[in-house]
């Protein structure tokens, strides 16, 4: 995979991931995490996946508020990974775990 992503897109998207995958360790227990190339309309990007079989994120809206945290830090963590990139997904079952996905798309 050669995409070549500016110093900017570069920095946010490894911050992003950075923050997504700390999140997977601390709270998932660990986990996985799948990186792909993506193609749409002619675009292309790439797109991070991490996976988690941890205890599940009982209220999603407020875990991405900023402020809200559940280990003691500044609570800026999803939400300022949402902010970060160009699309964010998250989904949770108490008791099973989490999926977030993230996708930075190469500017043309």
């Amino acid at each position: 995979m050669r995409l070549a992503f500016g110093t900017l897109e570069r920095t946010k998207f490894v911050t992003a991931a950075s923050e997504l995958a700390r999140n997977t360790l601390v709270h998932g227990r660990g986990g996985t995490l799948t990186i792909e190339e993506v193609n749409q309309g002619g675009r292309t990007g790439i797109k991070l996946v991490f996976e988690d079989a941890g205890p599940g994120i009982p209220d999603i809206e407020r875990a991405l508020e900023d402020g809200f945290s559940t280990a003691k830090s500044m609570g800026l963590g999803l939400g300022g990974a949402r902010r970060l990139v160009n699309e964010f997904d998250i989904t949770s079952t108490v008791g099973q775990g989490t999926r977030v996905s993230i996708v930075q798309w190469k500017r043309r």
